[in-house]
């Protein structure tokens, strides 16, 4: 009995994987499974290939049904699956432009990425709805990733600078102590602090940090966390944060800051790609080169003057400016790129390589430090782009 129950359990388990054949017509499903089938059967049967079997046509209200029903019967990981296999499987973009069908969707990165991507031609009776779904992603983002981010930042640039005539609070106690060894009195057991070595002050600009985005389609999750990211370096006063995000155009967003929802609605998903006059625009901005820290997030794909491009990246890693390539700043880790441009670029010395939105706010105090970024990354198990490769 036992082993009937264990092969009629298999069976129905396997009628679910495969869906419904001729051959399976007679395995016995309940309507849970049934139901559970259907939303299955919309995207991943046959009718999603142009064959017989359902889908989910243009119409709103089964969309809305069909969002339902996966959401009742699959996990938030799951549903984001399915989600955007149906935006792929069955060009249902038309779905996001709809009131009703975005307060319905289970919202994450990849999803604000096609909403963004969808901005300039979506009906305005939708815009503000995005807008909800968009800010509700980033403020789980930041959530999650601004603490870190301000901890680390705040941590690295109090040791990296530092001051001579500190007030009490500012004082740094252990280069104090060290510093002042020779004035110990043994007779009243204490060191007589001559010299005062402080923390850097609150409230001083002490680096500049530019982050230059790629807004190609393929670097879409990228610029949702980078714009998450450069909202919150804005908000600590110690360093002073640029953000600029190009396609074939150049766009400067660092008066939207304040709000990085606001950052991503002035981003537009999905052009071609003009690195070279990216980096012109951000020499402009560049007036401390010593203290300039210069991201670059780009899968270095140039439409543009490839050779210039690569002049003006050595140019300011010339004059200065540490410069850093972020071949994706997302959670794939395993980014397209152009090899070539990523081996030149490491050979002139601007480490190269992807990094996951966990790693990002080390990765900012290590260069805050002026560490040896290409050795941060190989140590914290990222793969390094070779200046042979």
């Amino acid at each position: 009995m036992n082993d009937a129950i264990k092969t009629g359990e298999a069976a129905r388990r396997w009628r679910m994987v495969l869906g419904k054949t001729d051959q399976q017509d007679e395995i016995a499903l309940n309507q849970t499974d049934l139901d559970m089938d259907r939303t299955l059967e919309s995207v991943y049967g046959q009718g999603a290939a142009g064959g017989r079997g359902g889908d989910l046509s243009a119409s709103a209200p089964k969309v809305a049904r069909w969002l339902g029903d996966i959401r009742q019967y699959f996990p938030a990981s799951v549903v984001q699956v399915m989600q955007k296999d149906a935006l792929e499987r069955l060009g249902l973009q038309q779905m996001l432009l709809e009131p009703e069908m975005l307060q319905a969707v289970e919202a994450d990165v990849h999803l604000v990425a096609t909403l963004l991507s969808l901005n300039r031609i979506m009906p305005n009776k939708t815009k503000a709805t995005a807008r909800q779904v968009v800010s509700r992603v980033v403020q789980e983002l930041e959530h999650k990733l601004a603490a870190p981010l301000r901890q680390a930042v705040a941590g690295s640039l109090s040791r990296a600078v530092r001051n001579m005539r500190p007030r009490h609070n500012e004082i740094d106690w252990l280069r104090t102590i060290r510093a002042n060894l020779k004035h110990y009195q043994p007779e009243y057991r204490t060191i007589i602090p001559a010299t005062r070595i402080g923390f850097g002050r609150k409230g001083q600009s002490l680096r500049d940090i530019v982050l230059c985005i790629d807004q190609s389609g393929s670097m879409a999750p990228s610029v949702v966390y980078a714009s998450v990211f450069a909202a919150v370096l804005a908000s600590i006063k110690a360093v002073s944060t640029s953000v600029v995000v190009f396609d074939t155009a150049v766009v400067d967003l660092t008066p939207l800051l304040a709000d990085p929802v606001d950052v991503l609605f002035g981003t537009q998903l999905g052009g071609g790609t003009d690195i070279n006059r990216a980096l012109a625009y951000c020499q402009g901005l560049v007036t401390r080169p010593q203290e300039t820290i210069f991201v670059l997030i780009s899968d270095l794909y140039e439409g543009g003057n490839n050779k210039e491009m690569l002049a003006r990246a050595a140019s300011l890693l010339a004059s200065g400016v540490q410069v850093i390539v972020l071949l994706a700043l997302d959670d794939n880790g395993a980014p397209s790129y152009d090899h070539h441009n990523a081996a030149r670029l490491a050979a002139m010395g601007a480490p190269c390589f992807a990094c996951t939105p966990d790693l990002f706010p080390d990765l900012m105090a290590s260069a805050i430090k002026r560490n040896d970024m290409a050795q941060w990354a190989a140590q914290a198990g990222i793969n390094v782009i070779g200046g042979t490769e």
